[in-house]
C-alpha cells in the first residue's frame, strides 16, 4: 500500500538537487530541478516525510508560542526594554565590551543582530523564551563586538562567557 505524501508546493528551478523547506506560515515546499521525474520528487518527499512532520509540528509550536495579542505584546516589549539593557550591562562588563546602542525591535526571524558600528537590536519576542535563552543571546551578540563573523574565534568567545550555549541554543530552536 503506498503511503500518504505529506502536502508539498513543487517548485522546479535550474537547480542540481531536490530540497525540502519548512516555511514560516507551516508549509512544505520542495524545490527540484525542472528535468527531474515527478516520482523521484514524491520519493524524496516520501523518504523524508518523518523530518518533515518533525518539523512541522516544531514551525507551528512556534508559530503558537509567538502568537501573542496587542496587549501581551506590549507587556513583553515594556519587559524586554528593562531586562535586556540590564543583561547587556552585566554580560559587556564581565566581557569588557561596550554596545553604541542598545534597541529593542519586533523582528519576526532573528533574535537579536550587531551592527558593524557594534550597536545591538534585541527582538521583544527573546521574551518569551526562559531566562537561560535570553542570557545567550546576549552573549552571542555582545561576542560579535569582539568577532564580527561565527569563526571559530567566535564561538570560543560564547562558550568562554556561557559554557552551556549549546542548551540555549535548542531552547531558542524548540528541540527543548
Amino acid at each position: 500500500m503506498k503511503e500518504k505524501l505529506p502536502e508539498f508546493e513543487l517548485i522546479r528551478s535550474s537547480r542540481k538537487t531536490v530540497c525540502v523547506q519548512i516555511t514560516r506560515e507551516a508549509k512544505v515546499v520542495v524545490r527540484a530541478p525542472r528535468r527531474m521525474k515527478r516520482e523521484a520528487i514524491d520519493a524524496f518527499v516520501n523518504k523524508h516525510a518523518s523530518w518533515i512532520e518533525e518539523h512541522l509540528r516544531r514551525r507551528e509550536e512556534k508559530n503558537e508560542r509567538e502568537s501573542v495579542g496587542e496587549e501581551r505584546e506590549n507587556e513583553l516589549r515594556a519587559l524586554a526594554k528593562i531586562i535586556i539593557p540590564q543583561k547587556v550591562e552585566k554580560f559587556a562588563g564581565i566581557m569588557n565590551v561596550r554596545p553604541i546602542s542598545v534597541k529593542i525591535t519586533g523582528a519576526k526571524t532573528r533574535f537579536g543582530s550587531c551592527s558593524g558600528k557594534n550597536g545591538l537590536c534585541f527582538s521583544w519576542r527573546v521574551m518569551l523564551y526562559p531566562e537561560k535563552a535570553i542570557d545567550y543571546v546576549v552573549v552571542h551578540e555582545l561576542s560579535h563586538i569582539i568577532h564580527h563573523d561565527h569563526s571559530k574565534d567566535f564561538w570560543k568567545t560564547v562558550e568562554k562567557y556561557m559554557p552551556d550555549y549549546k542548551e540555549a541554543e535548542k531552547i531558542l530552536k524548540g528541540k527543548d
